[in-house]
């Protein structure tokens, strides 16, 4: 079993200001725990290329990819940020970022897909769950793991995948790039009501949104995903599983009000191997989401490769 591990260096760049919660510390921080936990050395690490804007415009539209662009490029060289929303904002490397982020998460598809490793984890940022086809929104610019799924279906000729999104908030980006395309199935759960204050009403039939009150732990979410995911996954059937691997539903995680701990995400992750392995030949691409407690962050994080590349 071969894990992947994609991330860069321009990742660390994008900065929103001081004090924002979706920092560059956040990268530093999986990376120090993937060293502690002495697993570093068993993961493949791979520099992901930049994404093409051609490869942005499979969900995005072009006036969104040129606001980012713009607006990111117009400040190369500069101090200073452009708002996009009142969470989001570019800075002069913003747009190398990502280009960096997205072109992680399609890389990682080409490697699954071509079997030269197993699974794949990409570990970037900005994050892109929030984002729509139309708006970057809620700390995200581009879509990644849209991007990875259309790419699958595209240019792999997938008939089916699946999005699992774990991320305490719900992922509405993703929901509406997708809603009512039969191919892609959306497994979610999410904290409500909270932010971005939508999910409960599916756009369409495929997807299986969960609500879940604030203070749920992890034996509410365990008990939700046996009887709501799984029957949907496998009667799907997905040739590849997609994540969105946001780890701020931990206790810890003060961007939000869930108790899950490290042993929910190493159970979810066995769920989401075990569905993979019966009908994906084991194809999984990770991303990473939200997870704004650095050491929460990290140890959830080790916890998911930890599965994937079946060390634990």
């Amino acid at each position: 079993m071969t894990t992947a591990f994609y991330t860069h260096p321009d990742c660390k760049l994008h900065d929103m200001g001081p004090g924002h919660p979706e920092s560059p510390a956040r990268l530093q921080a999986i990376e120090d725990q993937l060293i502690a936990s002495r697993i570093d050395q068993l993961l493949d690490y791979r520099s992901p290329p930049l994404a093409r804007e051609g490869d942005l415009a499979l969900a995005h539209s072009a006036g969104m990819i040129a606001m980012v662009r713009e607006h990111s490029l117009a400040l190369a060289g500069k101090a200073g940020l452009y708002p996009l929303d009142p969470d989001t904002s570019v800075n002069g490397h913003s747009w190398q970022a990502a280009l960096r982020a997205a072109g992680a998460a399609l890389a990682a598809t080409d490697a699954v897909m071509a079997g030269e490793v197993s699974n794949a984890f990409c570990a970037v940022r900005p994050p892109g769950h929030h984002a729509t086809s139309h708006n970057s929104m809620g700390f995200c610019l581009f879509n990644n793991i849209a991007l990875a799924a259309l790419h699958a279906l595209e240019a792999h000729g997938l008939e089916r995948v699946a999005i699992i999104d774990f991320d305490v908030h719900h992922g509405n980006g993703t929901e509406e790039i997708f809603a009512r395309d039969p191919r892609v199935l959306m497994a979610s759960f999410f904290q409500h009501p909270f932010y971005p204050h939508c999910g409960t009403e599916p756009e369409g039939d495929n997807a299986v949104n969960i609500p879940v009150p604030a203070y749920s732990d992890g034996s509410v979410v365990r008990k939700l995903a046996t009887e709501q995911w799984l029957p949907a996954l496998n009667a799907h059937r997905p040739q590849m599983i997609f994540v969105s691997a946001g780890f701020d539903a931990h206790r810890e995680d003060d961007m939000a009000q869930m108790g899950l701990v490290e042993a929910d995400y190493t159970w979810l992750t066995r769920q989401i191997m075990e569905v993979a392995a019966e009908h994906a030949e084991g194809r999984i691409v990770s991303c990473l989401e939200g997870g704004y407690n650095l050491s929460a962050l990290g140890r959830s994080a080790v916890a998911h490769l930890k599965v994937l590349a079946e060390l634990e």
